[in-house]
């Protein structure tokens, strides 16, 4: 029932006593005389009690009212310039209002007691008990916006009867202002070929020039909807400075551009990728321009091919679903690997840390700077759980190596061991929440970051040297790349391309995914280094009962969408196993996706494997994840497989639906 009837069916106590005079009338015309005097007195006491009643009531209201707003002056037959209303805050029924109230809500009078919530559906009145003097929101009253504020009245001396005044302030033409103002803000965004390079590569002047014209037509035709200033900076670099109004429409078709630019080719079949940096709600432009070059640099490292918002709080992320392109160079390899010498020449000791759960992978890659810090002279710790982690066999071998006794150290002997000239080096990882040690993480100044993942939200800052690299295979792959310019062939111990190799084995599934001419580069050299394939096979066997544990997670995995499998376990397993059999799903004939959810602790842990169109990363970053478009995993605390899973088809399900 709306407002309008249910006022139509509650009348004002004129219309009541209305009619009963008509009762009375009616009576005395049927010539019932006694029904009619009867009416008539009872009529009349009801009229009597009633007025009775009210100015009782207005008495006490206009004494509390003189003795608490005095400064308004709020004597007999003065109007305050607001509408104001009295409540009674136990229940919030109305005791009285002025006539700007009535007049700005319909109230009337009516015989039954109206609550404030009668007249205004949205208003509530526990921010008054709590001690607040303003609405915590806007109150809209038919085409109007007002703010309220209010104070508490004790009615009597014993407390019991507590009353709320409230003032309704009209700021309609000034909340009309602050809207105008937040929608005409500039949003400074940053557009970038991100495969320039490769899209021009051995093509004529003519040919480049074609080719910048489809780019420059595709971008131009898509910013003109956007009303903004559009200018190119370099060749494929370009500023479009827009207003926020826009940016809601941007958001909803997902930055089409990033489709429609793909319609340009090179003659080899490349098609052109962009990325877009944005940078929103900076106190300047100098500000937003800051944002938007972060956000660019947070496109390209996970990847490219996507739009990135950067606002005062976090990142937003559009696109970034297509494969990524491998765009390295190795002059970087060659700058970095320079960079981090000198670095480590530096430092009075090296300390080398992965990421919680340390796999083959994170032992490879510190193990490879391990070996850079041999060849500078300098001490150097791993810093690993020797309980917790997923390389113990590896671990176990490099213990015996003389070179290698007493490096691996736990995160809190690392702490007291650390001076104020350590360096600290992360592998496999960029995530602070994700490090061995996040205490140590803090303590050291000096840190540099080597990995592959994909960057999320909350990346390492602050990194004096920084490999980042999302289209490599492993860490232990950019870390042998380095080796190359950092160190002789000879400085290389057996057991250290050994490591090597079997981080690049793990993370490629013995080269069947994301795997590159580099990675056989590298693997070439770890080869000619003295790794053995076939003692890092060894590193990757299961024992029989570990085998049998695998396939019986492969046995509770479910079909979802037709190529889907998820393994949700009820009983606890291990890492490694968990990511056995999310690989050994993908070797079932029509799945392109698999996902282990197991308990461990008070937390679910979730391992993920693509070959398909789905990205494994984009999935399980709503849940807190990471990694990469074809492996991923993420950790959820205090829940259960059930709310787990729960969580992850939804995210399954948004990621297909957009």
């Amino acid at each position: 029932m709306n407002k309008k009837t249910e006022r139509l069916l509650q009348p004002s106590m004129g219309w009541f006593f209305a009619v009963l005079v008509a009762f009375c009338a009616a009576a005395l015309l049927l010539e019932y005389y006694t029904l009619a005097i009867a009416e008539a007195v009872a009529t009349a006491g009801l009229f009597i009690l009633y007025w009775i009643v009210r100015a009782r009531r207005n008495i006490q209201i206009k004494a509390f009212i003189q003795s608490t707003f005095n400064t308004l002056d709020m004597a007999k037959g003065a109007e305050s310039p607001f509408p104001m209303v009295l409540i009674r805050l136990v229940d919030g029924t109305i005791v009285w209002s002025n006539e700007r109230f009535a007049s700005v809500t319909g109230f009337r009078e009516r015989m039954r007691e109206q609550r404030i919530t009668d007249v205004i559906s949205e208003m509530a009145t526990d921010w008054l008990t709590s001690g607040k003097n303003e609405y915590p929101y806007d109150v809209s009253i038919s085409d109007r916006r007002y703010r309220v504020y209010g104070t508490v009245i004790r009615a009597d001396d014993s407390g019991s009867n507590v009353l709320g005044m409230l003032y309704f302030t009209n700021l309609t033409e000034l909340y009309q202002v602050r809207d105008e103002y937040i929608r005409s803000r500039p949003v400074v965004s940053i557009i970038l070929v991100d495969n320039y390079e490769e899209l021009t590569m051995n093509l004529s002047e003519s040919a480049i020039s074609t080719m910048n014209a489809e780019i420059n037509d595709l971008i131009t035709k898509w910013t003109d909807r956007y009303h903004g200033l559009l200018r190119k900076l370099e060749r494929n670099r370009y500023l479009f400075v827009f207003e926020k109004r826009y940016l809601e429409e941007a958001q909803a078709q997902k930055f089409s551009i990033l489709e429609d630019i793909h319609q340009v080719e090179n003659p080899t079949g490349l098609a052109a990728s962009i990325s877009f940096g944005l940078g929103v709600d900076g106190a300047s432009f100098e500000e937003s321009y800051n944002f938007a070059a972060l956000s660019i640099e947070m496109a390209l490292s996970r990847g490219g091919d996507q739009a990135v918002i950067k606002d005062r709080l976090n990142f937003t992320f559009y696109g970034g679903r297509a494969k990524e392109a491998d765009r390295r160079s190795k002059v970087r390899s060659r700058v970095t690997a320079n960079s981090m010498m000198e670095l480590i020449g530096q430092s009075s000791q090296v300390f080398i840390m992965g990421h919680r759960n340390a796999d083959l992978d994170a032992v490879g890659a510190a193990m490879g700077i391990a070996c850079m810090c041999r060849k500078k002279g300098k001490k150097f710790y791993i810093v690993i759980d020797k309980e917790k982690n997923a390389a113990q066999r590896l671990i176990e071998e490099i213990e015996k190596v003389p070179e290698y006794r007493d490096v691996f150290v736990s995160g809190q002997d690392a702490l007291l061991l650390c001076d104020n000239r350590s360096t600290l080096i992360v592998v496999d990882t960029n995530r602070p929440d994700q490090v061995e040690s996040r205490p140590l993480l803090e303590a050291i100044s000096r840190v540099c970051v080597v990995d592959h993942h994909r960057r999320a939200a909350d990346y390492i800052e602050s990194v004096v040297v920084n490999l980042h690299e999302p289209y490599a295979s492993s860490a232990s792959e950019l870390v042998t790349e380095l080796l190359q310019y950092a160190v002789e062939k000879p400085d290389v111990l057996p057991i250290e391309a050994k490591s090597l190799l079997a981080g690049i084995f793990l993370d490629t599934k013995s080269f069947n995914v994301r795997t590159g001419e580099r990675t056989f580069e590298a693997a070439a050299v770890l080869k000619r280094m003295g790794a053995d394939t076939v003692e890092v096979k060894k590193l990757l066997q299961n024992d029989f009962q570990e085998t049998m544990s695998k396939y019986q997670i492969m046995k509770a995995a479910r079909l979802y969408k037709q190529e889907i499998a998820i393994a949700a376990l009820n009983t606890g397993t291990t890492r490694p196993l968990a990511a056995q059999a999310a690989d050994e799903l993908l070797n079932i004939a029509g799945i392109t996706a698999s996902f282990v959810l197991f308990p461990q602790d008070d937390s679910v842990f979730i391992s993920a494997r693509s070959i398909g169109k789905a990205n494994a990363q984009m999935i399980l970053e709503p849940l807190g994840g990471g990694g990469n478009t074809a492996t991923a995993g993420a950790q959820l605390k205090d829940t259960t497989v059930k709310d787990a899973l729960d969580l992850l088809v939804a995210s399954i399900d948004q990621y297909y639906e957009n």
